[in-house]
């Protein structure tokens, strides 16, 4: 018994998907999506934390990438978890097709939302669930970051949380409600979160763990190394210099108006 209680204590906080990598034979540089910078070489990640962030700049990957995972998963790919999967959906993506996931232990439950489809998710949701499992209220007749947030509060519980921009629709102020969210429930250990997200605020959170796609492979990186951290910082700190170069008229005079 002191041993098994011994083992909970050692795990208790390990994330369940431990590693993902490509398989090398799938791997074809010629074509989409691998002829994507960052997959050039393959894809090997190792999760160390509850918490992962994909940082990158737009067409870097990563919304490619969490798709592809949410596909592996069993969730929608349009955004969802197993119980909206679809079944005319076609079958995985190529990424999909050549990623390979280690678990330990694997779990079934999870939730895979995509800022960008999240209005279709919630017409979805109106037609086919009980809307007292999101809070009581049609996702739909609250604020774009109402809703976001009335499913995290909802229906996040414990498993694989994969979310792709999730800040799209949240303030300040409800970035920093969602990193308590966050905090909730990975830091007892029942949650692991795979995040693709530009804002410094949310890129904050303690101890997670940094991946990013700007390079010729997946690499890790520390929050103030980002782009998203410097340019923010140096904005806030000095706005009239991005200013000065972005305000221009066509002569190449600075815009005193």
């Amino acid at each position: 018994m002191k041993r098994m209680a011994a083992h909970r204590e050692r795990t208790m906080g390990a994330p369940f998907l431990r590693r993902v990598v490509t398989l090398p034979e799938k791997v074809d540089p010629a074509r989409y999506p691998f002829s994507v910078r960052a997959f050039r070489q393959g894809i090997d990640i190792a999760f160390r934390t509850n918490v992962t962030f994909f940082v990158g700049e737009n067409g870097s990957g990563k919304s490619t990438l969490l798709e592809a995972l949410a596909e592996c998963c069993g969730f929608n790919p349009e955004g969802g978890n197993r119980d909206h999967h679809r079944e005319n959906l076609a079958e995985r993506s190529e990424l999909a097709q050549a990623l390979r996931l280690s678990w330990l232990p694997k779990v079934a439950e999870g939730f895979f939302m995509r800022a960008e489809s999240f209005y279709n998710f919630a017409t979805y949701i109106e037609q086919v669930s009980d809307l007292r499992a999101y809070g009581g209220r049609s996702l739909h007749q609250q604020s774009h970051g109402e809703s976001f947030l009335s499913l995290f509060t909802n229906r996040f519980e414990q498993g694989l949380y994969i979310l792709d921009e999730p800040e799209a629709a949240l303030s300040p102020q409800r970035q920093l409600s969602f990193l308590g969210i966050i905090h909730e429930l990975e830091s007892p250990g029942h949650a692991q979160f795979l995040i693709a997200t530009h804002s410094p605020i949310i890129l904050s959170y303690p101890g997670a763990g940094l991946l990013s796609l700007d390079g010729d492979s997946i690499q890790e990186i520390a929050y103030r190394e980002t782009e998203h951290y410097r340019v923010t910082r140096d904005f806030l700190n000095a706005p009239e210099r991005y200013f000065k170069h972005l305000f221009r008229t066509e002569g190449g005079e600075e815009d005193d108006a």
